[in-house]
């Protein structure tokens, strides 16, 4: 038996709507930039950055999970390629705060930020 073609027009536009609703919120706060959020640290950086960080978490698992068709998978198989690349993505991140400010520090009697 043949199996329906089924149209993935009301799905498409669903991803479209959550991840231009989430680029939108990113993009705003990047403009206002609050001062509660970006004047204060938590671990290491601000929460903005922490928002920023999240949001782009979200959205690349979002896209993995739609467009790689990771929602019709196994259980352990989608955990495997989700949680390998926020692993990465997360010690990549950690690598660049602390190093950055490791740079930061080191370099700002030197150079005019």
């Amino acid at each position: 038996m043949a199996h329906a073609h089924e149209s993935n027009v009301k799905k498409i536009w669903m991803v479209f709507g959550l991840l231009s609703v989430v680029t939108i919120v990113e993009v705003a706060l990047g403009i206002i930039k609050p001062d509660i959020l970006h004047k204060s640290s938590f671990l290491g950086t601000s929460p903005l950055n922490w928002i920023f960080i999240i949001l782009t978490l979200f959205k690349a698992y979002y896209i993995a999970w739609s467009f790689m068709h990771l929602e019709g998978e196994k259980k352990w198989f989608r955990r495997s390629i989700v949680w390998t690349g926020i692993f990465l993505i997360c010690y990549l991140v950690t690598l660049l705060l602390v190093e950055g400010g490791y740079l930061f520090d080191t370099l700002s009697p030197l150079v005019r930020w």
